[in-house]
């Protein structure tokens, strides 16, 4: 008989990748570092090459353990697929991945639409930038994600656009000329940050990041504290503490894509697709057309109405 790769070690050589090293894996698979490291070297005499290799003070994997993680993770699901129609264990889970940005009505219809395909399974969340959704998706540790088309690498598939709107707290106002107009913003690389950004300056409008947040939480805090306007992704109402601000000109929606792991349930991924669609259809005003990036001429953007309150130079 050839070898056999034990499917506990292979479980843990995909918590390796997916948490970015040994200790966080131990940590996530409630094991020990050394047992982690046994269930490697396990696989290593297995496969007969190394799996593993030391980089500094990192960790990465070999050509040959790229090649037996994405075995690992097929593996996996088969084996974990049996075991719920055989033994009746716990139900499927279904994990969807979003951007902050309109995650409060997305996730909601995405929720209501999985449910009315796949009843009996259990919904997940993930929460965190679109590049980093993508790349989860193509792990296959996310089934579903809904992200900012240009802030990713991967086209997907197009969902509609997210209306961006400027915010600030009640009663803000900017300071008076020649002081850049204060904007708060998550940290670069931001496709949000970079939109607001070409949109004051096609407009003639200096403006100064004056507060860079990891998070949209903290973009909200930074606006609610009166630091700054900010422009927000919205998909119903506004943030609380915050009010529009419009005296500034009006930024264009941005894309929004969906992407699915290969082999996630089809009627699901259809059925949560239209879900986002029909929810962002209904918030764009009749006529709108969300502009493709790719096609626009560097720097152009869509003319918006005539600034008010703010320096223009």
């Amino acid at each position: 008989m050839g070898p056999v790769f034990d499917i506990v070690a292979l479980r843990s050589l995909v918590a390796v990748a997916e948490r970015g090293g040994f200790h966080r894996a131990a940590e996530a698979l409630t094991l020990s570092q050394s047992a982690v490291s046994q269930h490697v070297r396990r696989l290593e005499r297995a496969l007969g090459k190394p799996v593993v290799e030391r980089a500094g003070r990192a960790t990465r994997f070999t050509d040959a353990g790229n090649l037996l993680l994405e075995e690992a993770r097929r593996i996996l699901g088969v084996h974990d697929e049996a075991a719920r129609r055989l033994l009746g264990s716990e139900p499927a889970t279904v994990v969807i991945g979003s951007t902050e940005h309109g995650a409060d009505q997305i996730l909601p219809r995405i929720t209501e639409a999985v449910h009315g395909t796949l009843p009996h399974c259990r919904v997940r969340f993930r929460i965190d930038r679109s590049a980093r959704l993508v790349e989860a998706v193509d792990r296959r540790s996310v089934d579903l994600a809904v992200y900012v088309t240009e802030a990713a690498s991967t086209e997907g598939m197009q969902v509609g656009g997210m209306p961006l709107t400027w915010y600030a707290a009640p009663g803000w106002s900017p300071p008076p000329g020649p002081a850049p107009l204060p904007l708060v913003a998550v940290a670069a690389p931001c496709a949000i940050r970079r939109r607001a950004l070409d949109v004051l300056s096609t407009h003639g409008i200096t403006a100064s990041v004056v507060c860079d947040a990891g998070y949209l939480a903290g973009v909200l805090e930074a606006a609610r504290a009166g630091l700054g306007v900010a422009l927000l992704a919205t998909a119903g109402r506004g943030p609380d503490g915050l009010v529009e601000y419009t005296g500034l000109p009006q930024a264009p929606a941005i894309r929004m894509s969906a992407h699915a792991r290969p082999g996630a349930d089809p009627a699901m991924v259809m059925h949560a697709v239209e879900a986002v669609r029909s929810l962002l259809v209904g918030l764009e005003p009749p006529g709108t057309a969300v502009p493709d990036p790719a096609q626009q001429a560097p720097g152009a953007i869509a003319a918006g109405p005539a600034p008010r309150g703010v320096p223009v130079r």
